[in-house]
């Protein structure tokens, strides 16, 4: 295991590089309560990889899986719109890694888009921790050199794509950690500083169909309508033939 920063590293943050582990979330969980401060782990293979909703996230030998774990004092609510801080970061990182803007686009709730397909995933997972504290774990997932195949995704969903075949540029798991890193630590402290509306506004800028039709799935229900914004609570506002909805949490399709 590789625990030494690199020359740009956030501070105060903690490192950590692995082999393999089962998933860097359940290793981030393990680890919780004995890490000294927020610290992000890297694994270059997963065996029991996931995303969203218990589905499996394949882990081709040289993409990116890591997990930040933090301690935060602030309320589920608040803990949850981490995810618009890690998109923009994201997006940050992939703009850093290959100098270009106009491919990326950010899909509501949790994923980063290139060309129109799913390049990068982010699910959040809680426990409670001591002193009334949230112990959160960030997953992060980014296709950097293989995607799975279309038949290994859900119907419908926006198909995975990778960044080497998409673009031509390579870069490690550990380089894009660093730049992810940086880039996160930046929208945290605006975050922790002036609150979810700069975040918002600077997520919209990026949305993907934003004042375009698209459909919104949660359990047996769907619906259709034009996604109009994100609210200050982090919901979808999505205008039906039944009028202007709020949506907390969905599978979004195009």
């Amino acid at each position: 295991m590789s625990t030494n920063p690199t020359a740009n590293w956030p501070h105060g943050y903690g490192r950590q590089v692995l082999a393999t582990c089962d998933s860097t979330l359940s290793e981030a969980a393990r680890q919780a309560s004995g890490l000294a401060g927020p610290t992000w782990i890297l694994s270059h293979m997963q065996t029991a990889g996931r995303g969203r909703r218990g589905r499996a996230w394949a882990m081709p030998k040289g993409n990116f899986a890591a997990t930040l774990a933090v301690r935060l004092p602030d309320p589920p609510e608040t803990v949850a719109l981490r995810s618009f801080v890690t998109a923009l970061a994201l997006y940050d990182a992939l703009v850093a890694a290959t100098g270009r803007t106009a491919p990326f686009a950010l899909k509501w709730p949790n994923d980063v888009l290139l060309n129109g397909g799913k390049l990068a995933g982010i699910l959040l997972e809680s426990a409670a921790a001591q002193g009334g504290d949230v112990q959160l774990f960030i997953g992060v997932g980014v296709n950097l050199v293989g995607a799975p195949g279309k038949d290994e995704v859900e119907a419908g969903a926006v198909p995975p794509v990778d960044l080497v075949s998409e673009t031509g540029v390579r870069v490690t798991p550990e380089e894009f950690l660093d730049l992810l890193a940086v880039a996160f630590d930046k929208y945290e402290q605006q975050f922790q500083t002036y609150g979810f509306a700069p975040i918002r506004e600077a997520w919209l800028a990026r949305a993907a169909r934003l004042g375009e039709t698209i459909r919104a799935r949660t359990g047996n229900q769907e619906w259709h309508g034009t996604f109009e914004t994100v609210d200050e609570r982090g919901n979808l506002i999505l205008v039906t033939a039944a009028g202007r909805m709020a949506i907390p949490a969905a599978d979004v399709f195009f």
